[in-house]
């Protein structure tokens, strides 16, 4: 045990975690994380671990994490097939407090149901743990139905959700006014901003098999929200549109050129820049979740087109669960739908939002504190 001062700075920390660093929103959780990690810790040095090391790790990686003086797992989507089974036996070796933080459970669209030798390590990294915080509630009843005690596992939200944001100097965009209504008139019929109406995209293209399948009504989709809007605001009276194709991942290289929108901007920054950025949009559409998870932290409604329960249960974390919507759903013209009725309200979900961030800054503020005792 340590004493109250050492416990709180110039610790040494082992961070078992996602490590693509292709991935924008794998990025963004480190980031976040470990930003956490350093505020509550002063001066602790984080050693990074890939989450891989779990399942192929030898002795040398055992010694390695042992000598830190805890181990923090996450978080993003660690119980996910990819990652899994876990080597037991590794997970035994470890001799100093594992905490799980912010984890989540992954089930694409169509996938199996994971292995019992997936589950069943799972199961033993969770009793292993000395402490449970998951993203979203799903994940908690993952848990609590392979044996997990449901009060060992805290709700804490994704730590990227409160990732710092950082404008950005290579991409030029004007922070868009508070309260703007577009096509609004004040006295006399004059318009109250000439700002234009700004919507990202997001599509999954990163290794997701389904994507084939579910590609034209995804596509077709998208260009009806595009065609509307753009009939709606562009003109001699309207303010304009502007679309912004928001990326994650290099893979998307191969299909957002398919969307065919003239004057598309891409964006392609830094996590927290990125988050920047999608502050300054009015609506977002997309499917990775992590282009929702930053939305929601930039207070901008995103709309997620759901390829996986991670896309559900994070709609269902922030309270919103009107902010997702199913594949067979496209033909019908739901996005279309949902997509006018979200941007009328989009001041209401920023509320809504804000409201949220404090509840779950609070949430894992509160969690890191319980790391202590366990040192």
């Amino acid at each position: 045990m340590l004493n109250g001062n050492a416990s709180k700075s110039n610790l040494k920390i082992a961070h078992i975690h996602v490590w693509d660093q292709k991935n924008k929103g794998d990025r963004a959780i480190v980031l976040a994380v470990q930003a956490l990690l350093r505020v509550h810790f002063k001066n602790c040095r984080i050693s990074n671990f890939p989450m891989t090391v779990l399942r192929d790790g030898c002795t040398a990686d055992i010694k390695k994490i042992n000598k830190a003086d805890f181990i923090i797992i996450g978080g993003g989507g660690i119980f996910y097939s990819y990652f899994l089974p876990y080597q037991v036996e590794l997970i035994q070796a470890l001799v100093k407090p594992i905490i799980i933080f912010g984890a989540g459970y992954i089930r694409e669209l169509g996938a199996p149901a994971l292995s019992s030798e997936a589950v069943a390590s799972v199961v033993a990294l969770a009793k292993k743990a000395e402490l449970i915080g998951v993203r979203d509630y799903n994940t908690r009843k993952f848990l609590n139905q392979n044996g997990i005690a449901y009060n060992k596992i805290k709700v804490i939200g994704d730590p990227a959700a409160l990732l710092s944001e950082k404008k950005p100097v290579s991409f030029k965009i004007t922070k868009q006014a508070d309260n703007w209504e577009p096509l609004k008139s004040g006295k006399n019929n004059q318009k109250l901003s000439i700002q234009p109406l700004r919507i990202g995209f997001n599509l999954n293209y990163s290794g997701w098999l389904g994507f084939g399948r579910w590609r034209a009504d995804i596509l077709k989709a998208y260009l009806e929200v595009v065609n509307y809007f753009i009939n709606k605001y562009e003109g001699n009276d309207g303010p304009g549109v502007e679309f912004y194709y928001l990326k994650h991942h290099p893979g998307e290289d191969n299909i957002y050129p398919a969307l065919k929108i003239d004057k598309l901007r891409v964006v392609d920054l830094k996590p927290a820049e990125q988050k920047y950025v999608y502050g300054q949009l009015d609506l977002v559409i997309g499917m990775m979740l992590h282009a929702g998870v930053l939305a929601f932290g930039a207070g901008t409604p995103e709309i997620s087109v759901a390829y996986d329960l991670r896309n559900y249960s994070f709609a269902e974390f922030i309270k919103c669960p009107e902010l997702v919507i199913d594949l067979d759903k496209l033909k019908k013209g739901e996005l279309l739908k949902r997509a006018r009725l979200v941007l009328i309200d989009r001041q209401k979900y920023r509320k809504i939002f804000n409201r949220q961030k404090i509840i779950i800054k609070q949430s894992q503020e509160n969690f890191l504190k319980k790391i202590n005792k366990c040192l």
